[in-house]
């Protein structure tokens, strides 16, 4: 799968789910926003003219819907009435705070 970060740059980032964890991703959709857990690995190759070159790789192992999580996270939001704007405000009320 390819994640796309939401940032000023966004970067387009390559995680492998292998094996059992394939199965992982048939609960989600193209552009769900999720939160992925993952293991970097590296590993070194040598090719035939001695050349040392260096690969790493990403193996996702969890994968969450970030919307969801949120929601149950969040505690519910007040009904836009339920605040009151203070209109009994004197500037000449001073209060006891040092700063």
């Amino acid at each position: 799968m390819v994640v796309t970060t939401e940032e000023q740059y966004p970067q387009h980032i390559l995680i492998e789910f292998i094996q059992d964890k394939t199965d992982l991703l048939d609960k989600f959709n193209v552009g769900q926003n999720v939160k992925v857990s993952i293991n970097l690995r590296g590993r070194e190759w040598t090719n035939p003219q001695g050349e040392t070159k260096y690969f790493n790789s990403l193996n996702g192992w969890r994968i969450e819907n970030v919307d969801q999580s949120v929601s149950q996270n969040m505690p519910p939001m007040p009904p836009e009435d339920a605040f009151e704007p203070a209109n009994d405000l004197n500037e000449e009320d001073h209060d006891d705070l040092p700063f």
